[in-house]
């Protein structure tokens, strides 16, 4: 059932609206309440939080519509406003769609016009509500959802090109937390599992910042790509600032023993891009594979607490920009010549 907020200084419009869709609050398809102004209906609105449309007039008392119409997205993302009003000049219908209004329907109501445009909108916020519902089932989306991937999600071409693979090139980056298989052994799970998602959160606000996508979480390390111009140089500040704030961090065991450290491994280059997983599960993750992906995961398992090792390309790209020293060369498994790499400095 979809619950419906009327705002309108008219006191006979309430009567009018119960009797023109009585048959639908009869059959529980909508449920209506009732505001006699803008500052009325945000009262309303902390009471019945689960408001999905907003009809709306303009001109009235206290707070006007428009007024009204900017403080809705503050309250509710998800809930859609549609404003009708006798002002149908499009100065009022320009303000009205910049500040979120979904539609516009003019007065006297057409109820017939009305009730196709309740329809409408309804529909559009179910399909909202479908999606991010989806997402948050989906094990690697249900934590933190970019924008792109929900725009990606909801857009009208979304069915076919969910199957598109690309080879693109990337950055990619692996994270681990040093040390922290020992702690999980030794500490109570609620206090294993809070910590780990503290740095993990610190990471990932360090990753966001420079425009990156957290992959996937791995036990306690991270896999995060970036794309697009100066992807490089993102993900190594991105890592500089995450080698930064979990050495500072202050989360840890009561006995103060546990200090935070990260080791990392930075690789650059083309990579496969697609959708990886089990038809039969029904699962799958977007995600990157290819010998650039391998080469970051090793550079990760070859790097001392505290160091970031990064690949001879990622210091060709960026030594312009940042401080390295030569490490040498490693022997990386299922590599046939030593990968020579490089550690990025403080």
């Amino acid at each position: 059932m979809a619950k419906i907020l009327v705002v309108d200084d008219e006191a006979d419009l309430e009567i009018l609206i119960k009797q023109k869709f009585r048959q639908k609050i009869r059959q529980n398809e909508y449920e209506f309440v009732f505001a006699l102004n803008g500052r009325h209906a945000l009262e309303q609105l902390h009471e019945h939080k689960d408001v999905d449309v907003v009809l709306s007039d303009i001109n009235m008392p206290e707070m006007d519509g428009l007024t009204l119409l900017s403080k809705l997205n503050e309250l509710n993302g998800l809930m859609k406003s549609v404003i009708v009003s006798a002002y149908g000049d499009m100065d009022n219908i320009r303000t009205a769609m910049n500040r979120g209004a979904f539609d516009f329907v003019t007065k006297p109501v057409n109820f017939v016009d009305l009730e196709i445009t309740i329809d409408r909108t309804i529909k559009h916020v179910q399909g909202i509500k479908e999606t991010i519902k989806a997402i948050k089932e989906n094990n690697i989306l249900k934590m933190y959802v970019d924008e792109t991937v929900l725009n990606f999600m909801v857009g009208k071409d979304a069915e076919s090109s969910f199957f598109d693979n690309e080879i693109e090139e990337g950055t990619v980056v692996f994270i681990d937390i040093c040390g922290f298989t020992a702690i999980s052994e030794n500490e109570p799970a609620d206090r294993v599992v809070s910590m780990l998602n503290a740095y993990f959160d610190i990471m990932v606000q360090e990753i966001i910042k420079e425009s990156g996508v957290v992959d996937k979480f791995m036990g306690d390390a991270i896999l995060a790509t970036f794309k697009g111009e100066r992807h490089l140089e993102k993900g190594i500040r991105a890592c500089s600032s995450i080698r930064s704030k979990i050495h500072e961090a202050k989360i840890g065991i009561e006995s103060g023993t546990y200090k935070p450290d990260v080791s990392i491994g930075i690789n650059t280059g083309d990579m496969v891009w697609g959708n990886i997983g089990s038809a039969t599960l029904k699962r799958l993750d977007y995600t990157v594979i290819g010998d650039t992906v391998n080469v970051a995961a090793r550079l990760q398992a070859a790097a001392n607490r505290g160091q970031i090792l990064v690949s001879e390309a990622c210091y060709e790209s960026a030594k312009n920009s940042f401080h390295f020293e030569k490490v040498g060369s490693f022997d990386l498994k299922n590599r046939e010549k030593p990968v020579i790499t490089y550690e990025i400095l403080e």
